[in-house]
């Protein structure tokens, strides 16, 4: 008769455990940092770099956003206006006037700008924008 008593007890303790570890997982990194959006640079992860251009600081945070797909590099638009060249655009911003970049695929862009975005879009909003 003990041994259903001692099943119920491991159960317990397992689902227990299992909640706890779940909890545990949620949110963060292993060192305790919060976890950061791929497609997006805030004005927090700027503070670092203040002398940095966008583009510079782009290059260190999210590299894999340069590299295009299909070799079509993105497209950048500035608080809503298109800019033509992706490396003039992005230099010619310092990091600390960025609030937020985010980069779009092509067909997010698509939906959001129209036609023309087969690279993708990296939108920067400045703070004055």
């Amino acid at each position: 008769m003990k041994r259903p008593k001692t099943t119920l007890l491991f159960l317990t303790a397992f689902g227990l455990a299992t909640g706890l570890a779940a909890c545990a997982s949620a949110g963060g990194s292993s060192d305790g940092s919060p976890r950061r959006n791929p497609n997006v640079i805030t004005a927090e992860e700027l503070v670092d770099f203040p002398t940095m251009s966008a583009l510079d600081a782009v290059r260190r945070l999210r590299p894999r956003w340069l590299q295009g797909r299909a070799n079509l590099r993105p497209q950048v638009v500035v608080d809503g206006a298109r800019m033509d060249n992706l490396e003039d655009a992005l230099q010619s911003i310092q990091a600390a006037s960025v609030r937020t970049m985010r980069y779009m695929s092509a067909s997010d862009a698509t939906m959001r700008f129209g036609t023309n975005f087969v690279g993708g879009v990296i939108e920067v909003t400045t703070r004055g924008g």
